[in-house]
């Protein structure tokens, strides 16, 4: 009797909400393939490659897990990456190259993070968590809010996110100013903001919003200098990446009350530890990087992503 054949298997990682395998078709890999969803993150290399070495394929969420070489380089059955979004800097492509794993992405928008980032813009400056819980607990009207109108946004990185959340603050009332290393007084007066020095963008800012993409250049560009420049009334958003804001620094600042508050969805370390500042500083609005966790999105991502394993299993 001619042994049955193993099919080929695939892990689904960092399937926090347990929403994945809900947010597309994944029957059309039914006899093809074993599918299974993991909930809980592993940061250990060593556990992960525990998890992982037996899979054939991984699809990763963004950078939630990242891959690089020392990971690929342990999984000997893996012949194919999948990340949700377009780019994915996270997984070494060397790496994989060289082993002749496959890596594609998906479909990307940013309206979601556009949006994330005015909630968390109008949450900060209208205590809106703090207001929430109060009446929770029976309490009413214990703070005063700050006014949005005639108060300048600071547009740190004003590429196509940035314009856009640029555009939504005009809206508000706002003056609008931008700084990042190549932007010009013309780009700048083509998406509706004025150009300013890196310092006048920190002294001027009432809200200051994070908008670049993290580099070399860019990783601490936010540091203890930067926010000495800042309002003891101005408030930092960030919604890009942790690394961009130097974490001491930023940690610093909230705790002398040096700015009057920062709402963060990104962090150096993802999830957050369960010690970390961030989670108990009074001035600090922190949300799980939700940015980009939107249903229409991820049914973009998980779509995509069943797409691109059909195809593989139907190569091999």
């Amino acid at each position: 009797m001619t042994a049955k054949k193993e099919l080929p298997s695939i892990a689904v990682l960092d399937d926090y909400q347990g929403v994945a395998l809900g947010m597309a078709d994944w029957s059309v890999l039914e006899g093809l393939a074993t599918v299974t969803a993991f909930r809980d993150h592993v940061e250990d290399e060593e556990a992960l490659v525990r998890r992982l070495e037996a899979f054939d394929a991984i699809c990763v969420m963004r950078e939630r897990t990242p891959m690089p070489a020392s990971l690929i380089e342990r999984l000997p059955k893996l012949k194919i990456i999948v990340s949700t979004g377009s780019k994915n800097r996270s997984i070494d492509m060397d790496a994989a190259s060289s082993r002749g794993i496959q890596v594609h992405g998906t479909a990307y928008w940013s309206d979601p993070t556009i949006e994330m980032t005015w909630a968390l813009i109008l949450g900060s400056m209208r205590h809106l968590v703090e207001e929430g819980v109060s009446v929770r607990a029976g309490g009413w009207q214990t703070s005063v809010g700050a006014d949005l109108k005639g108060r300048a946004l600071g547009i740190l990185g004003l590429g196509r996110i940035g314009t856009r959340v640029a555009e939504i603050g005009r809206a508000f009332g706002m003056d609008v100013i931008a700084w990042s290393q190549n932007l010009t007084e013309e780009r700048a007066a083509e998406a509706g903001a004025r150009r300013v020095s890196k310092e006048e963008l920190f002294r001027q800012s009432d809200v200051l919003s994070i908008h670049v993409i993290l580099s070399q250049r860019t990783r601490g560009l936010v540091g203890r200098p930067e926010l000495a420049l800042m309002k003891s009334t101005a408030r930092l958003i960030n919604t890009s990446r942790g690394e961009i804001v130097s974490e001491d620094a930023m940690i610093e600042a909230l705790r002398n009350r040096q700015i009057a508050g920062a709402a963060l969805d990104v962090f150096d370390q993802e999830p957050l530890p369960l010690d970390h500042p961030y989670r108990t500083l009074p001035n600090v609005l922190a949300t799980p990087h939700i940015g980009y966790v939107g249903e229409d999105l991820y049914k973009a991502f998980f779509t995509d992503t069943v797409s691109h394993l059909r195809q593989w299993l139907d190569q091999a």
